[in-house]
């Protein structure tokens, strides 16, 4: 009966810290949205073959970006710095770290990083294949 008690007291010692170390998931929502950052509406996606893309950038600091242009839908979040992205129409869109983007489509913008840091990007398409994920402006 002795130790009976002593492997239960055991058993219930155990699984009383299994559940201090268990950890609540969490889900954060960044961004919900059927529309750009300029708030232009984002276009309805094609009948053709689908193809996802997920791409990390590193934009060196004190550098541009080439204008340019997407075809298809996308969407990141900065991981690392600090970036601002400018549109053709001169709309300015400042992100900092932990920010999300939904990013414009078909229309021409670039980004720049002003600091001396890299910045860090996880852009997420959601294109057509064989589609460009980008277009440089000539």
């Amino acid at each position: 009966m002795r130790k009976l008690v002593l492997v239960t007291s055991l058993f219930l010692l155990i699984l009383g810290s299994c559940k201090s170390i268990q950890k609540e998931i969490q889900f954060t929502t960044l961004v919900q949205t059927s529309q750009s950052w300029n708030g232009n509406p984002l276009p309805s996606y094609s009948n053709l073959e689908p193809e996802v893309t997920i791409v990390k950038v590193i934009i060196p600091g004190k550098s541009k970006l080439a204008w340019h242009k997407h075809p298809n839908i996308n969407a990141g979040v900065l991981l690392k710095g600090k970036l601002t992205v400018i549109s053709e129409n001169q709309d300015t869109l400042r992100l900092k770290a932990g920010d999300p983007i939904v990013e414009l489509v078909d229309t021409w913008h670039y980004g720049i990083n002003e600091k001396n840091k890299a910045v860090e990007i996880i852009v997420f398409y959601a294109g057509t294949k064989g589609v460009p994920l980008s277009v440089k402006k000539d």
